[in-house]
């Protein structure tokens, strides 16, 4: 029985061209009614493909589907790194934002520190023992305070620099990644030009069809077997 190789690789299957029909130019005419009699259709005999050449188309369908089902793995999973790059770029943004904030707030307290130091120097003459310590502990517990939120500070903004730096070092394999991902998608896309040219609407004994799936069904299993055999 003969079939028609037909397009599977594409998003939607591609028709086979519809086969000529030609009129006998050397149709009889009845010389009665002066009518062309019935007109015969010569159908023009069709070539099969070879067995080599539909073994071959199969192995590269099979092999552009295998390809086009990687692309778009990879494709999905380059999408989710690149949205959490993304996510990532916005989170450091407010943090930078956030920890600028901070110093600006800490370098206007280190600055009042500094000037309620000096006005608590001019007051101490004046001041018994008693408020001289209190006004001394009052101050030094302010600057503690201020020291500890400054290596918060510092902690902060390590950790920081700490994620801009592996941030920096993500995006050039991101970007390469889509780059190459870009290729391989349009090499595959040759490769199914070059298939379709070579195997799109040919012709071909379906037994053929049956002894090169029983041929790659039995490369299957020794595939196999070889690999249950090597663990």
């Amino acid at each position: 029985m003969k079939k028609t190789f037909l397009a599977v690789c594409l998003l939607a299957l591609l028709p086979a061209l519809a086969t000529a029909q030609t009129v006998n130019p050397n149709a009889k005419v009845d010389p009665k009614n002066n009518k062309v009699s019935r007109p015969v259709v010569e159908k023009p005999k069709v070539k099969l493909m070879t067995r080599d050449e539909l073994r071959a188309c199969f192995k590269e369908q099979d092999e552009n589907e295998a390809e086009a089902t990687a692309i778009l793995a990879a494709e999905a999973d380059y999408k989710k790194q690149r949205e959490a790059v993304l996510a990532e770029k916005d989170a450091l943004t407010k943090e930078g934002e956030a920890i600028s904030a901070n110093a600006d707030a800490i370098k206007a307290e280190q600055a009042q520190l500094i000037k309620d130091n000096e006005a608590l120097k001019a007051k101490l003459p004046d001041m018994n023992k008693k408020e001289q310590k209190e006004a001394i502990d009052g101050y030094n517990q302010r600057a503690k305070a201020s020291d500890a939120k400054i290596e918060e500070h510092n902690k902060r903004k390590d950790a920081y620099l700490a994620r801009a730096k592996a941030f920096d070092e993500a995006i050039e394999p991101l970007n390469k990644l889509g780059k190459d991902l870009e290729t391989s998608s349009l090499d595959h896309l040759d490769a199914v030009d070059a298939w379709k040219k070579a195997c799109l609407n040919k012709s071909y004994d379906e037994a053929d069809e049956k002894a090169i799936r029983k041929e790659q069904a039995a490369a299957a299993a020794a595939a196999s077997a070889a690999s249950g055999a090597g663990k």
